[in-house]
């Protein structure tokens, strides 16, 4: 049976993976509307599906003063970086890292708290109280901070082959395929891929169970939950001690 690598997929198709299966599915953004005067509307983010296409302007400096008064530092800390929120960050995993994290991706992620398509307890209930003004302002901030490299493991092979070259005979797609090789994401066909690099270990082990059991299904086509059905636990954890180690 002919095997095609990862490397002469993406050359096939000339797009990461993921989109090569999806790019059917692209829409282009809106064009822009004009009000009554003749002058440009600012129009509401294109999507697809309920992702926003292109990052929303917020002000980071009036984000800075909003997370106090929205209490996000509280669990994400006050650069972003959640160093300080030691039960999140330990064995239960439970405050990402948003420094550094893609506007457009921090805004979809609390529409989708807000909407239900994902759930948390705290988090559902705090994004109900947060209008797309100020979250725009909130996700400037947070975006604008650098993120902190969590320490390197040293026994990472495992892992860093299942994000470089997956395993296309699990239906595991290499990880680099959307957050790219070096895993701070980015934009492309009207997706927006999280910064996965340096994001806190226990918090991406957490992630990729809760994908593999369906506990969370809010990516773009289920993508991730295909991908994570076939990962064992200890993939999970090699691969979340690989891109941990990610960043600058």
């Amino acid at each position: 049976m002919l095997s095609l690598s990862a490397f002469s997929l993406r050359r096939l198709f000339g797009l990461s993976l993921p989109l090569a299966f999806m790019a059917v599915a692209c829409a282009l953004p809106a064009a822009a509307a004009t009000g009554k005067n003749g002058k440009p509307v600012a129009a509401k983010p294109a999507t697809l599906g309920a992702i926003p296409v292109g990052d929303p302007v917020g002000d980071p400096v009036a984000g800075k003063l909003k997370i106090d008064s929205e209490r996000c530092q509280e669990c994400h800390g006050s650069d972003g970086n959640a160093n300080g929120v030691t039960e999140g960050v330990g064995a239960e995993g439970r405050f990402p890292r948003l420094a550094g994290q893609h506007v457009a991706y921090i805004f979809k992620q609390i529409r989708d708290f807000r909407s239900g398509a994902r759930n948390h307890a705290t988090m559902s209930m705090m994004a109900k109280g947060v209008g797309d003004a100020d979250l725009a302002d909130i996700a400037a901030y947070f975006s604008a901070q650098k993120r902190i490299r969590a320490e390197r493991i040293a026994n990472t092979d495992v892992g860093r082959n299942l994000f470089l070259n997956g395993d296309l005979t699990r239906n595991i797609l290499p990880c680099l395929g959307c957050h790219g090789e070096d895993g701070k994401g980015g934009s492309a066909n009207g997706v927006t891929y999280p910064a996965i690099a340096g994001q806190h270990r226990r918090y991406l082990q957490k992630q990729l169970v809760e994908w593999r059991v369906r506990e969370r299904t809010n990516s773009v086509g289920g993508v991730m939950n295909t991908i994570t059905q076939s990962l064992t636990d200890a993939e999970i954890d090699a691969l979340s001690d690989y891109v941990a180690g990610l960043g600058d």
